[in-house]
Order: C-alpha cells, then structure tokens, then sequence
C-alpha cells in the first residue's frame, strides 16, 4: 500500500508511527522494523525518529489528562530498587524507568505530565532512549529484507515467489540495495 502512495507514504508513515507509539502501553519494535523495509535503514530511522517526536508531544498531552487514572503511587512503588533510588519526576528517573520494556514507557509519560514536568524534558528523555532502540530496529529490517531477498534469489529462482517486495518498495524510493551476480554465490 505504502508504495503505491508515493511521497506522502513518509508522512503517512510518521502519523502512524506516532498514533501508536503515544498510546498508553504500546510497543512500537514492529512499526520501527517496518520502517526500516520500507525505507532503509536511513529514511527508515529518520521516520521513527520523527514519529517519537510527535508521539512524545501527543502523548504528554493525553497524560495530562490521564495521569489520575493510573494510581502512581502504587506503580511508582512497584517498580525496581534501581529505579526508585532516583528522585520520582527527574530525568535521570525518566531515563531509568524508561528501560523497563512495555510498561516503563508509560508510567514515564504519565509522571511526567502529572508532575508537571517541561515537556521539553519529558521529549529529550523519551528520545534518548526510544530513538537508538529504534534505529536498530530499522537497521535489522533493512537487513532483514535484503538478507530474506538474497535468500530467496539463490534459492528459489524458479518460484515465483513475491517475498521481495522490501526491495520493490525500496527500489521505488530510490533506496535500491544492488545484490552481487548470482555466479559469484555459487
């Protein structure tokens, strides 16, 4: 779908990755190693990259709102030794907490608009961490498709086989990934 859309599949692709990422207890891996088929590794990041972005400033406002919902005190009491040891609301606690997968992201968010925290702090502290995961992320699914395209052209020549469709996708936004002749694996 997102190739037959041309340019306006990159910022389709952010407001997705954005809608997601902003939502309460949502896990973005997949969204990033779609990114990096899609796109490359590249283009890929750059579109998970501004994604968190959004999702950060989107998600803070819907915390601010929420934020009662959610009984802190009892989660915040719940969490890990090493992440309590640091002052509740302060970035080096928005850093730590947010390193416990799935549920740290948003008990990060939700401190952070209930106590008020910049939003300028709770963005920086949500993308140091989210924005290298994600990189890596686009990084495995560019190689990841490029890997399952050689696979199956040395493979599986004569099947006809629509498991490159990574590389269609790449080779219309100019990201095109050449593989080496066909002699040269045998």
């Amino acid at each position: 779908m997102l190739s037959t859309i041309g340019p306006l599949a990159y910022p389709l692709a952010v407001v997705i990755f954005a809608a997601v990422a902003s939502a309460p207890f949502s896990v973005t891996d997949a969204l990033a190693i779609m990114n990096g088929v899609i796109f490359g590794p590249l283009w890929g990041s750059v579109v998970n990259a501004i994604g968190l972005v959004l999702a950060a400033l989107v998600g803070y406002a819907i915390a601010r709102r929420t934020s009662h919902l959610l009984e802190l005190d009892r989660n915040i009491e719940r969490l890990p030794a090493w992440v309590r040891r640091y002052k509740v609301g302060s970035p080096a606690f928005l850093l730590t907490v947010r390193i416990i997968p799935g549920l740290g992201g948003t008990i990060a968010t939700q401190v952070a608009a209930a106590f008020r925290i910049p939003i300028f702090v709770h963005v920086w502290t949500m993308c140091a961490i989210a924005i290298p995961i994600c990189t890596l992320l686009a990084i495995f699914g560019d190689r990841l498709a490029g890997a399952l395209h050689a696979y199956y052209q040395l493979h599986a020549p004569h099947m006809h086989v629509h498991m490159h469709v990574g590389q269609r996708i790449r080779d219309f936004f100019h990201q095109r990934h050449s593989l080496p002749p066909k002699e040269m694996h045998t």
